[in-house]
């Protein structure tokens, strides 16, 4: 009878280990899966993160370029409002100095007709 009732604990024990084993092996395959999914999930953020910063690489790029096309533009068009300017002052200088001449020249010539009567 001892023998029987110690083989049933012992049957029982071993019965118990196994469960315990399989329920360790159960929850270990289980961690394992959700570190998996949880690296994939992390590999997925990194890749969108990436892109997003690309995007904004772009487009800051993008932006860069436009503001630099405006401002040659301005650029330009000051520089022709400064010739336009320039041109107008040389040419009313050069009216000052042909008015000047042709006075100068008519005082010679007044001058001269004195000096001749």
């Amino acid at each position: 009878m001892k023998k029987v009732i110690l083989g049933s604990v012992l049957m029982l024990a071993l019965s118990m280990s196994f469960v315990s084993c399989r329920e360790a092996a159960d929850k270990a395959k289980s961690a394992t899966d959700e570190a998996g999914a949880a690296m994939e999930q992390a590999g997925e953020d990194a890749k969108e993160m990436g892109s997003d910063a690309m995007d904004k690489a772009s487009e800051a790029g993008s932006e860069a370029m436009d503001k630099a096309a405006e401002a040659g533009e301005d650029i330009k068009a000051g520089a022709e409002d400064a010739a336009s300017d320039l041109k107008s002052k040389a040419e009313a200088a050069g009216d000052d100095i042909k008015t000047k001449a042709n006075d100068a020249a008519d005082d010679v010539k007044a001058k001269a007709k004195a000096a001749i009567n």
